[in-house]
């Protein structure tokens, strides 16, 4: 360590553990493409960060003032890439500081916009987040809140994700209560939906999901109720962050359903995948390691697995940064990121949760974006970041 050696444009110090400073050199980026037009032979969805507006009126803990057009923007970036957007998930704080009502004005420009492409794929996240838990008081309720969204997203012509539900996480008691709302609402979709399980790691009020806190218990409720309802199943999104599992079900699924990884610490070799199967994705690091997840999947889809691994192994320990526990925190290093790429022009998110790790954590993400050569302006890149150590205190 040598902190007494001036910085340059393409350097800077860093805090580490105990309090001390160490210069940073920056490497050049990777050559990652900016548009991807070639057919991928895997679906990859990223669910998409919002952009909100940091000089609108508003309280930002009690409410939310997207920047549309830079919302959008993003979005346009990852179909660039090939990509498709999982619109309005948790990626987009959705429960976590977008309300219903906003995520549906979301879902409306996001599948607007998509339409205006050719090949765009949009699926956006139906829930009960409308529904206070407190004041569910019977599956019925829970029912019409699903029913709800779902006709509303496809009043706008938009395709379905069945997110976890929190009302019924607090009200259902057996797996039949799990199989009664999810029958009920599969029956009734106009096209075939993604289901999401969502582990208690990314929001604590879903713990107990499928009715037992058991996950293997949990997993034979959740197949028999995707393979009973096949015909209405596209796939399956498991976010559990355990390879194994994930695994485990992808087996046991009718051939009919797809398994899109959630796995944000092992989708490289979940989308590899083994003699038996593999996994498309459906990622919240896609929104932040876009450009490599494009090449990746490219790579892939010319059966170029070297190419494919050299190009995700490092992004993997960001990844795994980035999710680390609380992992419901992740949206601060993925907005970060995307402030780090110049695609928003700060650093303000809505709930406030960019103040939701701290300094070292940022810090230490910036060295392993690097790493990745996901800094595409490695210049801008640190100049941004000079700026939000300055906020937190460290001349930079």
């Amino acid at each position: 360590m040598n902190i007494q050696r001036p910085v340059t444009a393409l350097s800077l110090h860093l805090p580490t553990a105990g309090g001390k400073l160490e210069r940073f050199d920056l490497s050049a980026p990777r050559n990652f493409p900016e548009r991807v037009s070639e057919p991928l032979n895997r679906i990859a969805l990223a669910a998409a960060h919002v952009v909100v507006d940091p000089l609108a009126e508003v309280d930002p803990w009690l409410e939310v003032a997207p920047d549309w057009e830079r919302t959008i923007a993003f979005r346009e970036h990852l179909w660039d890439l090939g990509l498709g957007v999982a619109e309005a998930m948790d990626t987009a704080q959705r429960g976590m500081g977008l309300d219903w009502p906003m995520a549906l004005e979301l879902i409306k420009r996001s599948v607007a916009a998509s339409k205006r492409r050719q090949g765009a794929v949009v699926f956006s996240g139906a829930g009960t987040d409308h529904l206070d838990p407190a004041e569910a008081k019977t599956i019925s309720d829970v029912i019409r809140a699903y029913e709800e969204q779902v006709a509303a997203i496809e009043a706008v012509g938009g395709r379905i994700i069945m997110m976890a539900s929190r009302a019924l996480a607090r009200i259902a008691r057996t797996p039949d209560e799990y199989a009664k709302v999810y029958g009920r609402i599969l029956s009734q979709v106009k096209e075939p939906v993604i289901i999401h399980w969502l582990g208690n790691m990314f929001d604590p009020a879903l713990a107990g999901y499928w009715g037992t806190a058991d996950l293997d218990r949990a997993m034979d409720t959740a197949v028999a109720v995707i393979n009973d309802n096949a015909a209405k199943v596209e796939g399956v999104k498991v976010s559990l962050l355990d390879k194994d599992r994930e695994i485990a079900m992808r087996r046991r699924l009718d051939k009919r359903v797809r398994m899109y990884t959630g796995d944000d610490f092992n989708y490289a070799e979940l989308i590899a995948g083994d003699e038996q199967g593999y996994s498309h994705a459906l990622l919240g690091i896609f929104d932040a390691i876009a450009p490599a997840a494009a090449a990746a999947l490219s790579a892939l889809a010319k059966d170029d697995l070297p190419t494919f691994h050299d190009i995700f192994a490092p992004t993997v320990p960001l990844s795994r940064h980035i999710f680390r526990a609380p992992t419901r925190f992740y949206k601060t290093g993925v907005v970060f990121m995307a402030y780090l790429n110049g695609h928003q022009d700060h650093f303000t998110m809505a709930a406030g949760q960019e103040s939701a790790r701290s300094t070292l954590h940022l810090a230490e993400l910036f060295r392993l974006a690097d790493r990745a050569g996901l800094l595409r302006d490695p210049e801008r890149a640190a100049e941004r970041m000079r700026c939000v150590m300055a906020v937190r205190g460290v001349e930079a």
